[in-house]
């Protein structure tokens, strides 16, 4: 018989899984937050942490137990929305699982049994934040970060990322292909596959960096060809997205979620990392790239798209909000996953037609604090105008 604490956290988590999500009154006319994390800890199957048996667990403990739910691939199959969620255990290990929802907003179920990857990574340690890609050969892949210990160096703490790969055609049945492989670049994170082919070659999204954590000579987004996606290797990146002084990519930034095709360009909504004096800071923003070369950005709005606010503020790694995971839908509407300081995911709403005016309508950043003055002053001078007349 299960033990009665069972039937009263199974009927807690399910009032969590059907609650309704609601739009908060946030407004900036780009996109819509939403009261409601979709995911989080809370949203893991019982199966998954506690062992049911009170043979063998007598005082209902949890065995296995889940610490956070955050950045999650994203795609839509047959209309229905698919979560590919990191989900990092008590253990500190991370792995995947699906979660469905038919309406993208709430309603998130996590399948049975989270993704068991093929081991052919025996120094692999960790893997974490999956990107999905739709590609025009018709697999879904999955990019991801692959972590392994490094070796090199007499530092417990110190690490290799590489970018591992998986395909699949039904969320179910995955194939680990070998890392990719970059010639000039010691460690890859944050890396994404484009969803066509460019001059008849699979296109890559990478983030060259020096060492695990800093980039280094590292200078931003890159991008990349190859040949055979099945042995991955690309001989030269070149720089999209730059890392620049006193922005909020200085530190750092990294590809997203899988750029969106639109007839203006492609739309990449990114993270960028600027240190503080309470640490690391990450924010999410976009720009576009061109259609024929989709390594070439073409529109840079100053700033950022979306920042850690209120409650988003507070977590493991607090003051951090970080996306791997978009889905633009047949009708134009956006879902923009996002995680808040490595603990629980989110959803903004948009559409393709508004990121499109916000991507090419928005200011870019002129550098300097004064240009940026008479940027905002100029601004003004045109609404009291405007005003003026009405």
């Amino acid at each position: 018989m299960l033990h009665e604490k069972y039937y009263s956290l199974k009927e807690k988590q399910e009032k969590l899984l059907a609650r309704k999500n609601v739009k908060t009154d946030f407004y900036n006319g780009v996109f819509d937050r939403y009261e409601y994390p979709v995911l989080t800890r809370n949203h893991i199957p019982l199966t998954w942490t506690y062992d049911l048996n009170p043979e063998t667990n007598p005082y209902f403990m949890e065995r296995l137990g889940i610490n956070a739910v955050m950045n999650s691939g994203a795609i839509e199959l047959n209309g229905k929305f698919y979560l590919i969620a990191r989900i990092e255990g008590n253990d500190r290990k991370s792995f995947f699982g699906v979660a469905e929802s038919d309406n993208g907003i709430d309603g998130f179920r996590f399948w049975d049994y989270p993704i068991l990857l093929e081991d052919i990574c025996p120094e692999e340690t960790n893997v974490y934040d999956m990107r999905l890609t739709k590609h025009e050969d018709g697999y879904i892949y999955g990019v991801f970060c692959s972590e392994s210990k490094d070796t090199t160096v007499n530092d417990l703490s110190a690490a290799v990322a590489a970018a591992g790969i998986v395909r699949t055609k039904d969320l179910k049945k995955w194939e680990r292909l070998p890392n990719l492989k970059t010639l000039n670049s010691p460690q890859q994170r944050n890396v994404c596959l484009h969803p066509e082919f460019v001059d008849g070659k699979y296109a890559f999204y990478t983030r060259p960096m020096d060492d695990f954590i800093e980039t280094g000579s590292g200078g931003g987004i890159g991008f990349g060809l190859c040949d055979d996606i099945t042995h991955a290797v690309i001989d030269e990146e070149r720089m999209t997205s730059l890392r620049k002084y006193h922005t909020i990519t200085e530190a750092k930034n990294g590809a997203g979620a899988v750029p969106i095709k639109t007839d203006r360009g492609w739309i990449h909504i990114a993270h960028g990392v600027r240190n503080t004096a309470a640490g690391l800071r990450y924010v999410i923003y976009a720009f576009a790239t061109d259609l024929k070369d989709p390594g070439k950005v073409i529109a840079e709005p100053s700033g950022l798209l979306i920042g850690p606010r209120g409650k988003e503020r507070v977590g493991d790694v607090s003051n951090v909000v970080f996306t791997n995971g978009a889905i633009a839908t047949d009708n134009g509407d956006v879902y923009i996953y996002y995680a808040s300081s490595d603990t629980r995911l989110h959803v903004a709403t948009t559409t393709v037609d508004k990121l499109v005016d916000y991507v090419f309508n928005t200011p870019q950043d002129p550098g300097r604090s004064v240009e940026c003055v008479q940027q905002r002053c100029d601004f003004i001078k045109k609404n009291l105008e405007f005003l003026s007349k009405q």
